[in-house]
């Protein structure tokens, strides 16, 4: 979304035109800066074989999937549904790793009839695989690396209090059961975390993931996940995908070299592919002044982007129908019956009941972690490719939300 003489677009589309015919609240996704962010990344690993695995949980629009698939990404998944997402988006079984979390093993055994990379992150299920498998079927393995990185808590995954991968001080038990169940790991793969800017956290990690790969001689690929930071605001440090490709892929050639053999190195972007390109667009119902603060009241709330409430997370916020005004400061709160502050204390060009503002990098984990609480609908679903904006979700109604339910007198 720019602001172009006076007018926000996408596309060379007035965006406040978009939010006319399709109404508000509603996620708009620019494919144009999808794609800039996939090739990004082509660009800076160019040196190395690399697979971008793209983060289904971030966004798991089926037509954002099968826009990303187009590009020539594979796709990461953590549960069977966005494994079968995937596949009827049109990727293939081989070009899906599907990495659940404590899941019943039922699960696990799904996803081999589905064909899929399986990526296992405990010893029991790993035992249980084996048992069950031995070499007749690959799987990866995820490893947690006690190295405590992210922007938030809640979203750093490789420490070691973390629920996610097999400690690597646990490699000794790893083994012993490779070695009974004659179990094929053709892959090895760490994840610690969102939002990593510094580029020494990837290579912290992959001195951990060749320090070990040594012991695994039918490796493929080695897994380096994501995490990478994208800017909120004005001035935010970002990854630098230049430099991490340049860094983690001459180190990476330099083990494989010693290996024995090419290796594919794999990552699993989520939210730097789709977060920049979404933006959640929003009408203002009320402006509500007490002595102390000026509220933008809306109709969205934490049921439609629940990460700044969830994480603290910042969403630039801007006035799509008022741009060139005298800025004002205001906390944007939504109309859900719970604190919802999308932003506290913001400048802005002046607001107007009935203006529509935009809460920019919206596309990661806001419409995926969207629910009907207060039994409030989901908002619709826009995805703007070739200089036209296509409805890829329709608004939910009463009808959806009393879906399902049974009633009994």
């Amino acid at each position: 979304m720019e602001l172009i003489n006076g007018t926000y677009k996408i596309q060379g589309l007035n965006v406040l035109d978009i939010c006319k015919e399709f109404g508000t609240p509603l996620y708009i996704y620019d494919t144009e800066k999808i794609s800039k962010q996939i090739q990004s990344l082509k660009n800076a690993f160019s040196d190395s074989d690399l697979k971008i695995k793209y983060a289904a949980k971030a966004l798991t629009n089926i037509s954002i999937l099968k826009h990303i698939q187009q590009q020539g990404c594979g796709i990461d998944v953590v549960s069977l549904n966005e494994a079968r997402l995937a596949l009827k988006a049109g990727f293939k079984p081989d070009d899906i790793m599907f990495t659940p979390s404590c899941v019943d093993f039922d699960e696990i055994i799904s996803g081999v009839e589905m064909g899929v990379y399986i990526n296992l992150d405990n010893l029991s299920v790993l035992e249980k695989f084996g048992k069950k498998y031995k070499s007749d079927y690959p799987c990866c393995i995820r490893l947690n690396p006690h190295i405590l990185a992210g922007g938030n808590y809640k979203i750093s995954t490789g420490h070691g209090n973390s629920k996610f991968g097999i400690s690597v001080f646990q490699m000794p038990q790893i083994m012993d059961l490779v070695g009974k169940y004659n179990i094929n790991i053709n892959g090895l793969h760490i994840h610690t975390g969102s939002e990593i800017s510094e580029t020494d956290v990837y290579l912290k990690m992959s001195e951990i993931l060749f320090g070990v790969a040594r012991d695994f001689p039918s490796l493929k690929f080695i897994d380096f996940g994501s995490g990478f930071k994208v800017a909120y605001k004005e001035g935010d440090m970002v990854t630098n995908v230049y430099d991490l490709g340049l860094q983690l892929g001459k180190a990476f050639r330099e083990f494989y070299e010693s290996y024995g053999r090419k290796l594919e190195l794999w990552i699993e972007p989520g939210k730097y592919i789709v977060s920049e390109a979404g933006s959640l667009l929003v009408t203002t119902n009320v402006i509500k002044s007490t002595p102390s603060v000026t509220f933008a009241g809306v109709n969205s709330g934490l049921n439609h982007l629940i990460r700044p409430m969830m994480y603290d997370a910042y969403h630039e916020i801007v006035n799509i129908s008022n741009p060139g005004s005298s800025q004002k400061v205001y906390t944007v709160v939504g109309n859900i019956c719970e604190t919802d502050t999308f932003g506290a204390d913001r400048k802005m060009s002046e607001v107007r009941e009935g203006d529509i503002l935009a809460l920019k990098n919206a596309g990661a984990y806001g419409y995926s972690m969207a629910s009907t609480f207060n039994s409030r609908l989901r908002p619709a679903e826009v995805m703007v490719k070739n200089g036209k904006a296509h409805l890829i979700r329709q608004r939910d109604t009463f009808e959806d939300l009393v879906r399902g339910q049974i009633e009994i007198d």
